[in-house]
């Protein structure tokens, strides 16, 4: 039903007249189908469950701002729902077309198809006047909608049903009609489990995410709060069932600039290197014979390297290893120090050293993924396949400039460097989440 970037408002355009208050109709009464199986006769057994066609509506809220045409929308609940069957989501569509829609009503013909939500997340909420519910399901079950209302108190539970999982299937947004384009300085906080991204499909370069707006709450969020992080745990079967990975993954939500090593000078970059949201992860390799801990793998930008046991750093007189993540980068290695991204002669810095900052894996964990253990539920955001944060084009004209300027090195000088650093440096964006690297469920590169 939109951007999650936006929050519209009306307008005096709602004394308008739009197309959207008109229900269409067709010119002529629609001819009869011929009889057979189960065509055309109003209902479909998907399994158990029985879905219905709803056409008719009463309207909940509009807005007159936004959209492909800046008309708005307008948001409808279906009424009446046929006898037995129970509503699945709301309705929402252009005001700029007549009225010609559907949602589709459920009826649970063989029990267990169908289950009320446990609670509602708010998603949005527009002008004290709009809001909109997602459900939240009991385990085993999906929503397929939203509840809109016009009122800030939590719809009753009974309002709405969630669909069997075995019945359902991924989803993603077919037509925006409602984007809030331009509209992007009133951002909606994200749920912490991630409910209200959208779910499913593929990264289709579509903006999502970002930090607040607010300078203040920008500085506290790109810092994040060490004290409060937790780590997320995949665990996967490797190596034919021999043994386990248990893939740690964190999550910084600001990536720093970039410092060049030239020779013996270091030269800051600016603002090359930044970008929002950073995903990082160190494996672990554990032995199904005897849950012996036999390798680790230290992830670094698009590689790593694995590391024996016997080669690793421990805690005194514990059995925890001992990683370290870098300045700004967040690459993680197994001894601190410094490593070059480009050559001896030029690279950006990745810079690590022993700190009084450290986080403790094993005290602050929860885990997002296990294959065979039915029992763990992937969180929301697992599944939210776009970047986790906005594109930024950096101007490496400009940026080489400063350097001569700064170093006092001719132009062909600064040109050649363009060569040997890493190609990120000239475009930053946000990462795609753990779910959607391509050894989620293969070995690592």
């Amino acid at each position: 039903m939109g951007n999650l970037l936006c929050c519209l408002t009306t307008t005096k355009k709602q004394d308008q007249h739009y197309p959207v208050d008109t229900d269409f109709t067709f010119s002529s009464p629609l001819s009869s189908w011929p009889s057979g199986e189960g065509f055309a006769n109003g209902t479909i057994d998907l399994g158990g469950l029985e879905v219905r066609q709803v056409t008719s509506f009463t309207k909940i809220w509009s807005t007159f701002k936004g959209g492909s045409d800046d008309n708005g929308v307008s948001f409808f609940e279906p009424n009446p729902i046929p006898d037995g069957f129970s509503m699945l989501g709301c309705y929402c569509q252009s005001n700029s077309t007549q009225l010609f829609g559907w949602v589709l009503a459920g009826k649970d013909v063989s029990g267990g198809t169908l289950a009320s939500p446990l609670d509602y997340t708010l998603v949005l909420s527009v002008d004290d006047s709009c809001y909109i519910w997602l459900p939240t399901p009991p385990d085993g079950y999906n929503p397929v909608g939203y509840v809109i209302t016009s009122s800030s108190d939590k719809p009753p539970v009974n309002r709405i049903r969630c669909v069997h999982a075995d019945l359902t299937d991924e989803c993603e947004t077919d037509v925006s009609i409602w984007d809030g384009a331009g509209d992007e300085s009133n951002p909606v906080p994200v749920d912490p489990t991630g409910s209200n991204l959208p779910q499913g499909g593929s990264d289709d370069g579509m903006y999502w995410l970002d930090l607040p707006i607010d300078e203040t709450e920008r500085d506290r969020v790109k810092k994040g709060d060490l004290p409060t992080c937790e780590v997320y745990i995949h665990v996967k079967p490797m190596l034919g069932g021999t043994f386990s990975d248990i893939v740690i993954w964190v999550f910084y939500p600001f990536n720093g600039p970039s410092t060049l090593k030239l020779g013996l000078i270091n030269v800051p970059l600016g603002r090359i290197g930044e970008h929002v949201g950073d995903w990082e992860h160190v494996t672990m390799r554990i032995s199904n014979f005897n849950g012996v801990l036999y390798r680790v793998y230290f992830a670094q930008h698009s590689g790593g390297i694995w590391m024996d046991t016997t080669s690793l750093e421990f805690q005194d007189g514990t059995n925890k290893f001992i990683g370290y993540s870098s300045l700004h980068g967040h690459a993680t290695y197994p001894v601190p120090g410094v490593v070059l991204q480009g050559t001896d002669v030029a690279g950006i810095r990745n810079d690590t050293s022993k700190s009084d900052m450290f986080l403790d894996v094993g005290a602050t964990y929860s885990i997002m993924a296990a294959e065979y253990i039915d029992s763990v539920i992937e969180p929301p955001w697992l599944n939210y396949t776009r970047k986790w944060g906005p594109k930024i084009t950096y101007e490496i004209g400009v940026e080489l400039e400063k350097l001569e300027n700064s170093l006092g090195i001719l132009a062909s000088a600064s040109e050649s460097l363009l060569k040997i650093l890493p190609s990120e440096v000239y475009e930053e964006d946000g990462p795609t989440g753990p779910k959607m690297k391509d050894y989620w469920q293969g070995d690592e590169r």
